[in-house]
């Protein structure tokens, strides 16, 4: 019963929700989804811990990189995140898909792992 908390609790967020589906199609690093989201990265650490305790987000290192991706590994899990990527449009969060492009354009490469 935990688990199924955690996991509609971090499904509960607009901002974890955002998160997940930036990183839909590629993983990210805490920079970009920082960049993306436009807040500042302690409060985006906190939402990807929430993401992470549910299961719903995994990490991989890359050096002193952290990169996040979702997990699907399990079915649950997995029927759960395609049902909240196919409510939320990419219009949805335009604003933000805009701000991840530009940051991506313009970073500098020995702040991320791109």
């Amino acid at each position: 019963m935990q688990k199924l908390i955690k996991i509609f609790h971090a499904l509960s967020d607009e901002t974890r929700l955002k998160i997940i589906k930036l990183l839909e199609k590629n993983e990210l690093c805490v920079c970009e989804i920082v960049a993306a989201l436009d807040m500042v990265q302690p409060k985006v650490s906190f939402h990807l811990g929430v993401l992470k305790e549910a299961g719903l987000v995994k990490i991989k290192r890359k050096g002193k990189w952290i990169l996040y991706s979702l997990d699907d590994s399990e079915l649950f899990k997995r029927f759960l995140i395609f049902t909240v990527l196919e409510k939320i449009s990419d219009e949805d969060i335009k604003k933000e898909i805009e701000r991840l492009r530009d940051f991506k354009q313009n970073q500098d490469p020995r702040y991320c792992p791109r």
